[in-house]
C-alpha cells in the first residue's frame, strides 16, 4: 500500500476507534452471531454506534480506492462498514465511470462483504445501481452462490430496480431460491417480495399464489407482512 493511502487508513481507523464502546462491541458480537458456528463467526467490532460511523464517514468521504480496499479486507466489522458507506455515498453522485470504479471495487472485495447489514447496505446502492442498463447476468451468478452473502447479495441489489418499477430480475431469483436453506436468505427474498407489493399487489399475489405452498414461511410472513389482516390470514391458510 502506497504510504499516502496508509495514512489515510489509519486516520480513518483512528476516528472509528474514538467512537468505539466495550459494551456496545459485546451486544454486536452476540447480535451478529460472532461466535463460533454463527453466521458472523470469528468477525471484531469496536462498538462503533452507526450515526458515529456516518460522521466519520462524512469525515472520510474522500478515501482513495486503496484506502477503501484496505478498509474492506480488514478482520474489523465497523472497518468494512466504513468503507461501504462511503461508497454507497460516493455511487449516489458518481457518473458512470465513477460508478464503475466503485463496481469493480465491489466486486473484487464481495468475500469481504460478509454479514447482512454490510450487503444491505450496500448492494442495491453500488452492484444495482452499475446494472442499470446492463446484463443482470451477475445477480443470476451470485444467486447460484454457495456463498450465503453472495446471495444476498443477489437479491438485495435487486431492489434497485423494483423502486425503477421493475420487478422481473426479483422475481426470477425469488423463484430461484425458494429451495435455499438459510434463513438470512429467505428474510432478503421475502423482504423484496414486500416491496413489490407495496407497489403493485397483484404482481406479488400472482407470485404468492403460484409458489407460496414452496415458500419458507418466514419468507412468506415477510412478503404479506403489509397486507391487510385478513389478506395475511388467508395467505398463511391456503399456503400451510
Amino acid at each position: 500500500m502506497a504510504r499516502s493511502a496508509a495514512r489515510e487508513v489509519e486516520g480513518a481507523r483512528g476516528a472509528l476507534r474514538a467512537f468505539g464502546c466495550s459494551a456496545h462491541a459485546a451486544a454486536l458480537h452476540r447480535f451478529f452471531q460472532a461466535d463460533p458456528g454463527g453466521y458472523g463467526e470469528g468477525d471484531r467490532f469496536l462498538g462503533v454506534r452507526m450515526p458515529d460511523l456516518r460522521r466519520v464517514a462524512r469525515q472520510f468521504r474522500d478515501l482513495s480506492i486503496e484506502a477503501l480496499r484496505a478498509l474492506l479486507r480488514s478482520r474489523i466489522h465497523e472497518e468494512r462498514l466504513l468503507a461501504l458507506v462511503i461508497m454507497t455515498e460516493r455511487a449516489k453522485r458518481a457518473d458512470d465511470d465513477g460508478l464503475t470504479v466503485l463496481y469493480e471495487l465491489y466486486m473484487d472485495e464481495i468475500d469481504h462483504v460478509d454479514n447482512w447489514d454490510l450487503v444491505d447496505t450496500s448492494a442495491a446502492a453500488i452492484l444495482g445501481a452499475w446494472l442499470r442498463g446492463r446484463s443482470r447476468a451477475p445477480l443470476d451468478e451470485l444467486a447460484r452462490s454457495p456463498n450465503l452473502w453472495h446471495r444476498r447479495v443477489a437479491v438485495i441489489a435487486s431492489g434497485c430496480f423494483i423502486r425503477q418499477g421493475e420487478y422481473g430480475d426479483t422475481l426470477r431469483l425469488a423463484e430461484q431460491l425458494l429451495g435455499d436453506r438459510e434463513d438470512l436468505i429467505h428474510k432478503a427474498v421475502g423482504w423484496m417480495l414486500r416491496l413489490i407489493g407495496d407497489r403493485d399487489r397483484a404482481v406479488a399475489e400472482a407470485f404468492l399464489q403460484a409458489h407460496g405452498s414452496r415458500m419458507p414461511r418466514t419468507m412468506l410472513r415477510y412478503a404479506i407482512e403489509k397486507f391487510p389482516p385478513d389478506l395475511r390470514r388467508h395467505y398463511l391458510l391456503v399456503t400451510r
